[in-house]
């Protein structure tokens, strides 16, 4: 089948960062977005590097890429002038586009880690990334870290990507539910991504297929870690085109207050060329438009852009946690999971002294009421003669509320009919000596 793509981007520094260090990319048949860690002074720069690095692979598709001459797998490890990534020849598979893909990215891993060497200040930086190349009906893909791909298909909206991070993995573990992974307090920790952390991370890659009226979204985490995925899904569904659904998108997260730098890329499968894209004209987003293959900042950028203007916000901004890679994975882990376990012990702990109070408060109840009825007294009768009862003739199942106060030794024998009938109908007294009164009205001394 023939397909063609039409594509999107659009990102946005966020209300509370005061630089981007988030990467887009949408060219011809690559497309990627990029959120950079380490803080103002490289999360910027690593995710700005690795895009344009990752960026020259898409020079192949400007004829059309799947026309041109194969040279099997491509050659990857092939650099341009500048030092880096190139491709010199055509990717023969989506399997092996996928395999070219990481491959470059571990390159990009290993310029990252030289930047470093030539500008120490920047010791720290790393990115995620989350992209792929088309080929044809189908799409090489390669992610890291927490940047996300979902995919619309038939009304309906899925992640395609696994988040790289620590409250993902206890999810997978099964120690934690997705609801409490969202307030996590250690859900900015990554445990994968590109940058001077780890010499060799692992890349997952996939082959997925794609067919008309498919629309995929790239997006950092600006995004989905701050707007409901039914949120994202309505607004694609009712998107006028593509660039509308990305304005909305970032519209959204501003509506949160947008703490973090918010990057979305919108690629929609058509049948046949796409025809609202500029062949050959890549569109960089965020840092990577105004950032040099060598991470010097220019004056102005080329990309074309839709700038964003300052929206109002609904819900105060609140300081966003910078996102950090933790390399000693299983001394992390061992330390969180015990945490966790500290926290669902807590829980357990509070959750057993509310129920104590509760029952607490049950008791007291009882306690007072069954005091009260000690206050009440009743004439009545044992069957034999006239009682004087301290408490309520009710009782509690077979607990009696009463007891015996006074037996008045009077027989019932010697009352008439109407004082006998009155008795075993018990009469109410509020104290002892109103129920003596009763007695002696009955004309009998019990004394």
């Amino acid at each position: 089948m023939t397909v063609g793509y039409a594509s999107a981007i659009g990102s946005h520094v966020g209300m509370v960062r005061s630089n981007n260090q988030d990467s887009g990319y949408a060219g011809n048949r690559l497309f990627l977005v990029a959120d950079g860690m380490g803080g103002h002074a490289g999360g910027d720069v690593a995710s700005a590097l690795t895009t344009r690095a990752i960026s020259k692979l898409d020079e192949f598709a400007k004829d059309g890429g799947e026309d041109q001459p194969t040279s099997g797998e491509g050659t990857p490890g092939a650099t341009d002038t500048a030092g880096n990534p190139a491709l010199t020849g055509i990717p023969s598979s989506p399997e092996a586009a996928a395999k070219m893909l990481a491959d470059a990215l571990l390159k990009a891993n290993r310029m990252l880690r030289a930047t470093v060497g030539e500008r120490p200040e920047l010791s720290g930086l790393g990115t995620t990334f989350s992209g792929f190349l088309t080929m044809g009906d189908q799409l090489a893909l390669a992610h890291i870290g927490d940047s996300r791909l979902y995919l619309l298909r038939d009304g309906t909206m899925k992640q395609i990507t696994k988040d790289h991070t620590f409250v993902q993995r206890l999810v997978d573990s099964g120690r934690i539910t997705e609801e409490e992974a969202k307030t996590h307090p250690r859900r900015s920790v990554l445990m994968r991504v590109l940058g001077d952390v780890d010499s060799n991370p692992d890349i997952d890659t996939d082959v997925l297929d794609t067919r008309p009226g498919d629309v995929w979204l790239l997006c950092s985490d600006g995004l989905c870690g701050y707007v409901e995925e039914e949120d994202i899904e309505k607004i694609l569904l009712r998107r006028h085109s593509l660039q509308d659904a990305v304005d909305s998108l970032i519209d959204k997260a501003l509506s949160f207050g947008a703490p973090d730098n918010v990057t979305v890329v919108l690629v929609e499968t058509q049948p046949g060329p796409a025809s609202n894209t500029e062949p050959g004209t890549p569109r960089f987003a965020g840092s990577a438009a105004t950032t040099t293959d060598t991470g010097t900042v220019r004056e102005t950028g080329t990309a074309r852009i839709r700038l964003m203007p300052r929206r109002r916000v609904v819900r105060r901004a609140q300081p966003v946690e910078e996102s950090h890679f933790e390399p000693r994975v299983d001394e992390y882990l061992n330390e969180l999971i015990a945490e966790t376990k500290r926290r669902n012990r807590r829980r357990r702990l509070l959750w057993t002294l509310g129920l104590l109070g509760v029952i607490a408060l049950i008791c007291g109840g009882i306690a007072l009421a069954y005091e009260w009825t000690q206050t009440r007294y009743f004439v009545g009768t044992d069957g034999e003669t006239v009682i004087i009862y301290q408490g309520v003739q009710q009782g509690i199942g077979s607990l009696a509320l009463h007891s015996v106060a006074e037996d008045t030794g009077i027989p019932l024998t010697v009352l008439d009919g109407l004082e006998r009938r009155q008795i075993e109908r018990t009469l109410s007294a509020s104290s002892l000596e109103e129920a003596r009164d009763i007695v002696t009205r009955l004309g009998v001394d019990g004394a």
